[in-house]
């Protein structure tokens, strides 16, 4: 997705009212232990270095945001996060425990989910069904049960409907449960993924680009969304080109250019970057303003 002169716009320091209340309390805000932590990580494809030696931490109960320019690394990196790939040098460190190594359905298992940039959905199931498969991670019952079902697979079934019921209403879609999935409008879509990997019952959540496609209310949805998300305790790491979200709901902001670290900061430190604006315009800020 290329970057849009209304990116731009919110780099360079436009801002709303909702944006100066976010950046009042990141402001105020106290120091958060971290969640997770990379440091000096690498990954290369070919010849192509798409992440070099980038280390970050990303605080508890916060949302932190990853951006940069088109072919910065950031999509490499939520890779690297989730387990898609494994660095070629480095450290991930979650909780304490050390990544590296692991698949991902292993580090779904520790509590790290993520949605895609492109949708990912099982669309000839309903809706209700894509929110109960990610539940699957987290069931120590024996198979036979749910062929034969006793006691504890009824409760554990009875748990997951109810459990999936609230999170289709949080993401707005409770009248759709019986849907199948692949009719549900793009918009709708973006958000069932979101309700499928909030079943894993994450502590980190990992958000690729989840504005992308969406109308203005459907984004402004999506910040709603966030916030509820963030009181339940969940992390979020988004990555997103709409710098208006970013700008509205992040805590932190780590920046990346060509594979490399730019800037971190609060969101208004961001704005205010030199060169942040450079990498974003290609270095002709004048002409763009202009």
């Amino acid at each position: 997705m290329s970057t849009t002169a209304m990116d731009i716009d919110a780099i360079a320091g436009s801002t709303t009212n909702a944006v100066a209340g976010s950046r009042a309390a990141a402001d105020t805000a106290s120091p958060r232990t971290p969640l997770l932590e990379a440091r000096g990580l690498r990954k290369s494809f070919g010849g192509v270095r798409a992440v070099r030696e980038i280390s970050l931490a990303i605080p508890a109960d916060g949302v932190f945001a990853l951006i940069g320019p088109n072919g910065a690394g950031k999509s490499t990196m939520m890779n690297l996060l989730s387990g898609a790939y494994q660095p070629d040098e480095g450290e991930i460190l979650f909780g304490g425990r050390d990544l590296v190594g692991m698949p991902a359905h292993a580090r779904v298992r520790l509590g790290i989910a993520r949605t895609f940039q492109s949708i990912r959905l099982f669309k000839h199931l309903s809706v209700a069904e894509n929110v109960l498969a990610g539940f699957h991670i987290h069931h120590d019952i024996p198979l036979w049960q749910y062929v034969f079902p006793g006691r504890r697979a009824r409760e554990n079934a009875a748990d997951c409907r109810r459990e999936a019921q609230e999170l289709l209403q949080l993401v707005g879609l409770e009248p759709l449960a019986a849907r199948r999935a692949g009719s549900l409008a793009y918009g709708q879509q973006r958000m069932l993924e979101i309700a499928r990997a909030m079943a894993t019952r994450p502590r980190l959540l990992l958000l690729d680009e989840p504005a992308a496609g969406l109308n203005s209310a459907e984004v402004q949805f999506l910040l709603d969304l966030i916030g509820k998300l963030r009181r339940r305790g969940v992390t979020i790491v988004v990555v997103e080109h709409n710098m208006d979200l970013v700008m509205s709901v992040a805590d932190h902001v780590f920046v990346m250019d060509h594979g490399e670290y730019l800037f971190q900061g609060k969101p208004r430190e961001v704005q205010a970057n030199e060169g942040v604006i450079a990498a974003y315009l290609g270095g002709q800020r004048d002409e763009a303003a202009a």
